[in-house]
């Protein structure tokens, strides 16, 4: 039997917790990004295929795909398939079994409930019941993962996950707009107040621009940083301190991304009950 197409729209850290569990559980997504992505945890993120052709999250590849025919060959030899499209007209060629919305846009940016056999989307901004099938709650607390088939994620605060009771202190954000740059790297030890980055502001003829210091608000180690060279836009969230201070945890998927990948696994085991479980969840397992 045809193994059935599970695309998930999203290739961050969340994206990608849920990625592997997939592969883990027989099944090879196919996953969608934007041509420069934006992800601040890059070790643990499959849109780092889109710069470097070819990644490796715990054991699980993903490999850069440049049109259907890549994807097909990917998925064959068990790696998990990665493509540029924005305008996501990938969900209307492919037309996949299952469709997961994990793009943590926080709101509905089109993803309708007849766009796939199953929509599963992940956190705030989409109604289960009516927009998608299911929503998997993001937010950490006791609701974690949880499968909500009627009615809405719990709204967004804009407060960050505390981590060792920082929250907002452990984000770098972007000063100003511009070309962000660092001579620093994922898993570094920092001292709060340091200086981790610049981003150059857009200059005239006349003068050159400006560069803006990034400083760290607290120590700890650098769990995620944007890439070199990437445009952001004022106060955009560029990095992330741990102040656990265990570099291990860079290169390690998150509680969080494992709860809401267990969500997903869930709500397709329980959407397709009494339905094509079966055929399926069981034949298509490799």
């Amino acid at each position: 039997m045809k193994e059935p197409l599970i695309l998930i729209k999203g290739a961050g850290d969340l994206a990608s917790g849920v990625a592997h569990r997939l592969h883990r559980a027989g099944w090879v997504p196919v996953m969608t990004e934007l041509a420069q992505p934006l992800v601040v945890r890059r070790t643990v993120s499959f849109a780092e295929a889109v710069y470097e052709g070819r990644v490796a999250v715990e054991g699980v590849t993903a490999a850069l795909a440049e049109n259907e025919r890549d994807i097909a060959i990917l998925r064959r030899q068990g790696i998990i398939p990665v493509t540029v499209d924005p305008a996501g007209t990938l969900v209307k060629a492919m037309r996949p079994a299952v469709l997961v919305d994990a793009s943590m846009a926080k709101k509905n940016q089109g993803t309708r409930i007849k766009d796939a056999k199953f929509v599963i989307a992940l956190g705030p901004g989409y109604c289960a019941g009516r927009d998608v099938h299911a929503v998997v709650e993001t937010k950490r607390g006791h609701y974690l993962g949880r499968v909500i088939v009627d009615g809405f994620a719990l709204a967004d605060t804009g407060e960050p996950d505390p981590v060792n009771g920082y929250s907002h202190e452990r984000l770098l954000r972007a000063p100003a707009g511009g070309v962000f740059r660092s001579g620093r790297r994922i898993g570094d030890t920092v001292a709060a107040g340091e200086i981790v980055g610049w981003v150059r502001e857009a200059g005239d003829d006349q003068a050159p621009p400006p560069e803006i210091p990034v400083r760290t608000a607290i120590s700890g180690v650098l769990r995620g940083l944007i890439r070199d060279g990437c445009r952001v836009k004022t106060a955009l969230k560029i990095g992330d301190v741990d102040p656990r201070g265990n570099p291990e945890y860079c290169s390690a998927i998150s509680d969080k991304a494992r709860a809401v990948a267990g969500g997903v696994l869930e709500a397709l085991l329980m959407l397709s009950e009494g339905d094509i479980k079966c055929s399926f969840f069981v034949e298509s397992a490799r």
